[in-house]
């Protein structure tokens, strides 16, 4: 098989019902591809953080939709959460559009940005673009950590 990568999305409403589904969509995805439990506990506390921020603020109370998508690698997982409501307009007042904390003290994080904090924490890489008009983009992405005893 070349290097290609394969792609699982999932459409679903933007309620807390639906969470779970993505969250047990990772497991199954992660752990074929060789992922060990504790890295997977943490993509899932991640990926839950991404979707709950497009269902608590991306619609405010309206019905919307969330686009989850996994693209796997031979060496990566990428999880893309995206939704077509209100950007995150908090993280656009410092005029970029990639977010980042490593450069912040913990304390200055605004209340939900918590949730962007703890996704850095437990992922590789993650990037936040949040456009007005037309909604916010949380890639998640996670490398995959090879065991000693196979090298």
């Amino acid at each position: 098989m070349v290097d290609e990568v394969q792609k699982v999305s999932l459409h679903l409403p933007a309620t807390a019902e639906y969470v779970d589904i993505v969250r047990l969509n990772l497991y199954g995805i992660a752990s074929k591809m060789g992922f060990s439990y504790e890295d997977i506990e943490d993509m899932k506390v991640a990926v839950s953080e991404a979707c709950n921020n497009s269902v608590l603020y991306a619609y405010k109370q309206e019905e919307g939709k969330v686009e989850v998508i996994f693209e796997v690698k031979p060496d990566e997982l990428s999880i893309t959460v995206k939704d077509e409501g209100e950007s995150f307009d908090s993280w656009n007042k410092s005029g970029g559009d990639r977010v980042t904390l490593h450069d912040k003290e913990l304390d200055e994080a605004q209340i939900g940005g918590l949730g962007f904090y703890l996704m850095q924490a437990l992922m590789d890489d993650v990037s936040v673009v949040s456009e007005a008009g037309k909604g916010t983009k949380v890639v998640l992405i996670r490398k995959l950590a090879r065991s000693e005893e196979t090298v």
